[in-house]
């Protein structure tokens, strides 16, 4: 798409600003604005200059000065700014002239190119289904000697017994979901309907594919917008505008948006389960006459992600907080293994239909905390590795896994049990994601680095609140 589309877009809706947004190393955006008439094709091929030493993940103060790359096929209209055109950026290194290795998006491209060069297929489709809350309020801080959160929403069955209401007026109207009951239910049950449906439209016209909405399991608002499929690096550039839009969305409302795995202690966290399928001259290559209508590569495939999984999960479970989701009995699929329709398998086979195009297998066990982009590269690197050393996966189970006698129970193999211990699977298990420079050493060794120093490190540096409840009397 050339520049001249992208500022006649501009001219016809009165947008007189371009703000850049680009994606750090740990998956959130970063943006700055500049005037419209600074767009040239010059800009496409030169960049804008940006400090690199303030980004997570990035370079260091000595080696900071990068440059942003405008890719014009992803200009929009800003649903929250008037006046504003988007576009999402690539980085390059002003030194070395060439894109940077521990930009994630480059990484995402990489992986597609990687895909191309090996034959197996033209394309990898991904459809993520990422869950987030939508709260009222949050409060919350620690310091030497003290520390909290508090969470609070209408809906919240905690509030049952509030005298005052959604209005503020000393009344209470009711209709809260109760924990783990507020999958599907109608209004005034679901409060959170009108919103989610201005996320989607807002969602629609920037270009995103939305197929359904509704609320989730949780109560106190939990919810989930589902995208139709589409290409990695575009996949991934619609997870991030997804986000964008649901938290701006509900700013607007007076509420406040997350996707932070698991803020409510028991009830569901938010997971992003991601269905993924390989296509070639429109034909996809998942669909054959194995195991729940899958190809001998479509189980070769997630053969390669059920054994390199531990190493996956640091990169698509990436939080400490993830962990208390991904606990065995809970909701959380963390049984290896998989099976058709059975959601307490880290892998799905969906049995909605039985059309060749709608074939595709569903990893469980991500969540919405992850690098979209770093995510999904994972995920085909690691099913790629399956496809080309014809990785045949353990019998599928068709039980339920949480009902299987604990001496059955044992002999299925489970995710990581913490951040920690997944860093150190990545640590041992990353030579695949190695092929074809796609990940780099360097973007891997910093990605652990930052997780054992800025999330494993400081959490275990400080006091838990139920600690007092276990320990102050000992």
């Amino acid at each position: 798409m050339s520049v001249e589309k992208a500022l006649d877009f501009a001219k016809k809706n009165d947008l007189k600003l371009l703000d850049l947004k680009f994606t750090d190393l740990l998956g959130i955006w970063h943006h700055f604005t500049i005037p419209m008439q600074e767009l040239s094709q010059s800009t496409l091929d030169h960049g804008l200059g940006f400090d690199g030493s303030s980004i997570h993940g990035f370079q260091e103060i000595n080696e900071s000065d990068m440059l942003v790359i405008p890719d014009v096929s992803t200009f929009i209209s800003d649903p929250f700014h008037a006046h504003t055109l988007s576009m999402v950026c690539d980085i390059k290194d002003p030194i070395k002239k060439e894109f940077y290795s521990r930009d994630p998006r480059y990484v995402a491209k990489k992986a597609e190119k990687y895909l191309e060069d090996s034959k197996i297929a033209e394309k990898a489709f991904f459809g993520p289904e990422a869950e987030f809350f939508i709260f009222d309020s949050v409060r919350f801080g620690q310091n030497e000697y003290s520390g909290y959160y508090y969470l609070d929403s209408h809906e919240g069955i905690w509030n049952s017994g509030n005298g005052v209401g959604e209005n503020g007026i000393v009344a209470n109207l009711g209709h809260k979901p109760r924990h783990k009951g507020g999958y599907f239910p109608v209004p005034p049950v679901d409060s959170l309907q009108e919103i989610r449906s201005e996320m989607i439209l807002a969602m629609m016209s920037a270009g995103i594919e939305i197929e359904a909405h509704h609320h989730e399991v949780a109560t106190g608002g939990q919810c989930e917008i589902d995208m139709r499929f589409d290409t990695l690096v575009k996949m991934a550039d619609k997870v991030m505008l997804y986000k964008y839009i649901v938290k701006n969305m509900a700013k607007k409302h007076g509420k406040t948006a997350t996707f932070m795995p698991k803020p409510l202690f028991n009830d569901n966290g938010s997971g992003m389960h991601v269905h993924q399928s390989l296509w070639s001259n429109g034909t996809n290559l998942f669909y054959g006459n194995g195991y729940a209508g899958l190809s001998e590569t479509a189980l070769h495939y997630l053969g390669g992600i059920l054994k390199h999984a531990d190493a996956l999960i640091a990169l698509v479970a990436p939080t400490t907080n993830s962990f208390k989701r991904l606990v065995p009995g809970f909701e959380a699929p963390v049984n290896l293994v998989y099976s058709k329709r059975n959601r307490s398998a880290a892998i799905r086979i969906p049995a909605y239909h039985e059309s060749p195009k709608t074939r595709r297998i569903e990893f469980r066990c991500p969540d919405p905390s992850c690098n979209p982009y770093l995510a999904f590269s994972a995920m085909l690197m690691a099913g790629l590795d399956g496809v080309k050393k014809k990785i045949e996966p353990p019998d599928p189970v068709d039980d339920n896994l949480y009902a299987l006698p604990k001496d059955k129970l044992k002999q299925v193999r489970s995710v990581p049990g913490s951040l920690e211990a997944a860093l150190a699977a990545l640590k041992k298990d990353h030579a695949f994601l190695l092929e074809g420079n796609v990940f780099t050493q360097d973007l891997i060794d910093e990605w652990i680095k930052i997780k054992e120093e800025k999330d494993i490190q400081q959490v275990a540096l400080r006091p838990h609140p139920w600690e007092f409840h276990m320990y102050y009397d000992v």
